[in-house]
């Protein structure tokens, strides 16, 4: 079993346990991860590639429903390869700029989401998130900086409390917002003009991997008509679904459900805790990207145009990877 420096293992910890949270950072933090290996590096040229490939299966293991992750460290990796194809040298300068523009581009992707998403907004509507997304704050932060005169209604999003973090980033910023139980989603639909989530993942056929109760948030939309944005990156797009792959779901501890107490003296009480749900692209009215928005049924095209084939070949090889390795920190 390989070891692995100690700043990456608290990189690789962090994502693992939710400290660095939302497909965005997480994917980041992946990047990160690799340019850390790379600025660390102290072997021969030639087996680069190979540490950096162990390096990406290991932090790619931590999360396995955030295709962000995979995608980001695809985005390193692969310019590495190409380089070494190419007989360019030395090739952890290469990583280490690639995941610099990753970076660099993760970022500036938030900052255009926000821009054109704010298109979408009206002064006076009112608004529903869930969980705390980077991307989907954007938009509405773009539009309250407008002018627009909004009010947000805030989901806790349970058992992580993620809408928490997004009420009060919201309410520093000076704009109302309503922190509300997730079971109070429909309740409080009837007041709301539009739905903004972020996304952990996208589907070819345009469905929606976000934060446990997105699905239920959307149908709720759905029934009232009110519509539904996503904003997402396209990094989040997953190339594998383009070729039938579906995208796996992470369920996590029933610790972060009830806690150790509570199981200690129930332990005929099964508890279960799936981390995503998966909203079909029916009840999503359009996706915003750093690209533009598009409808749902669009995301094909945009991964064709952003992968191609050799990227769902090299997604199903390195996740077969972090399965058959067994990393751990």
């Amino acid at each position: 079993m390989r070891t692995f420096p100690p700043e990456i293992v608290k990189i690789y910890e962090e994502i693992r346990d939710m400290k660095i949270r939302g497909a965005g950072r997480i994917a980041r933090a992946a990047a990160m991860a690799l340019k850390m290996a790379a600025e660390m590096y102290t072997g021969d040229d030639e087996r680069i590639l190979e540490y950096l490939s162990s390096v990406a299966s290991y932090v790619g293991s931590s999360r396995p429903t955030a295709v962000s992750l995979p995608n980001a460290l695809h985005y390193v990796l692969s310019r590495v390869k190409l380089a070494k194809r190419r007989g360019v040298r030395p090739l952890k300068e290469v990583a280490i700029r690639a995941a610099d523009q990753f970076i660099e581009y993760s970022l500036r992707a938030v900052e255009m989401i926000g821009k054109i998403g704010a298109g979408r907004i009206k002064d006076g509507d009112v608004i529903m998130t869930h969980c705390n997304s980077t991307a989907a704050l954007s938009v509405i932060f773009e539009a309250w900086q407008r002018g627009k005169r909004i009010k947000v209604y805030a989901t806790e999003t349970r058992p992580k409390f993620q809408g928490h973090i997004t009420a009060k980033a919201l309410a520093s910023k000076g704009i109302p917002v309503i922190l509300i139980p997730d079971s109070a989603v429909r309740y409080f639909m009837k007041d709301v003009d539009k739905v903004v989530l972020g996304a952990d993942a996208v589907a070819a056929n345009g469905a929606v991997v976000n934060k446990i109760g997105t699905s239920l948030i959307a149908l709720s939309a759905h029934e009232a008509r009110v519509r539904v944005f996503v904003a997402a990156e396209t990094y989040k797009f997953s190339p594998a679904t383009l070729f039938g792959e579906l995208v796996k779901i992470e369920e996590r501890g029933a610790e972060e459900v009830v806690g150790e107490k509570y199981l200690a003296k129930n332990p005929k009480v099964v508890v279960r805790n799936p981390a995503f749900d998966v909203t079909p692209p029916e009840y999503i009215d359009a996706i915003i990207t750093e690209r533009g928005i598009i409808a749902p049924q669009a995301a094909s095209l945009v991964l064709i145009e952003e992968y191609g084939r050799e990227f769902g070949d090299y997604l199903t090889n390195i996740t077969s990877d972090m399965e058959d390795e067994g990393y751990v920190g």
